[in-house]
């Protein structure tokens, strides 16, 4: 299957590279192409100075459904370390890409995100939903223990009580819920939703994009870095962004009393 015929659709436009998952027919669920086609998307806008910021969503009711599963891929006989291995080179290294990526990454949820798609949108930087968006922890209505990052995410956005509530009942929660739990910064009407995720990107992309992907960092390794690691880890931080044009840019525009004008260098 060459890139054009996998059914991830993108583009790039005033520094914000758009990437939209585009099977509407399976609720967006992640073939193995789609997957690592968004990885290479998003290595090549963490890599490219004029990406500033990236969207991810996706076409018609579903955000992303999880991994599609009907290709065979839970199917046949395995021998000790298949699942670990793919894992790992798969839903893991999807999970991943968007953690790592040097800009910041919108997650606009236009609808269902269960499973993996649920960890795909909650690794991104933002998170705007539709008031229709589902997000479903799936895994223990199929028996399986959940993966693509899940148990590492959900306690860190809503404390580990409530994680294991939502994974292990498998509930479907309503956008208006996930937002009262801090899984979602925003709730817009399905209507909306194209509009605000196109707001919250133009803003990210007139940014200090480099300052941005530092304090993505630091925030990111806070979560398990004791006080004296994240304090050095700021101030190396610091140092480094002090020698982008853009802090100098925000310095002289405090002192010279005007807007910044920033170019993401």
């Amino acid at each position: 299957m060459t890139a054009a015929e996998i059914p991830v659709r993108h583009e790039t436009c005033e520094h914000v590279t758009r990437i939209t998952l585009d099977r509407p027919e399976a609720l967006n669920a992640l073939t193995p192409e789609q997957r690592e086609r968004i990885i290479g998307l998003l290595a090549r806008a963490s890599a490219d100075p004029e990406v500033r910021a990236v969207v991810l969503t996706g076409t018609g009711r579903g955000f992303c459904a999880g991994a599609d599963l009907r290709g065979g891929a839970a199917a046949g006989e395995r021998v000790s370390g298949d699942v670990a291995r793919t894992l790992r080179l798969g839903a893991q290294r999807l999970i991943a890409a968007v953690l790592d990526c040097e800009k910041p990454v919108l997650a606009a949820v236009n609808g269902t995100a269960a499973g993996l798609g649920a960890h795909l949108a909650l690794a991104c930087d933002l998170v705007l939903a539709a008031e229709s968006a589902r997000f479903i922890e799936v895994f223990v209505r199929r028996g399986l223990v959940p993966d693509g990052g899940g148990a590492y995410l959900l306690p860190r956005l809503v404390g580990p009580q409530r994680a294991k509530e939502l994974m292990f009942f498998g509930d479907a929660l309503t956008a208006a819920d996930a937002e009262r739990l801090g899984l979602v910064n925003r709730v817009v009407a399905d209507g909306e939703l194209d509009r605000a995720s196109r707001d919250w990107a133009a803003r990210l992309a007139a940014g200090p994009t480099r300052a941005l992907a530092l304090t993505k960092q630091l925030v990111n390794a806070s979560l398990h870095a004791d006080r004296a690691t994240a304090f050095a880890a700021e101030a190396a931080a610091q140092e480094i962004n002090m020698t982008t044009a853009d802090a100098q840019e925000g310095l002289r525009s405090f002192v010279e009393r005007r807007s910044p004008g920033f170019r993401g260098r």
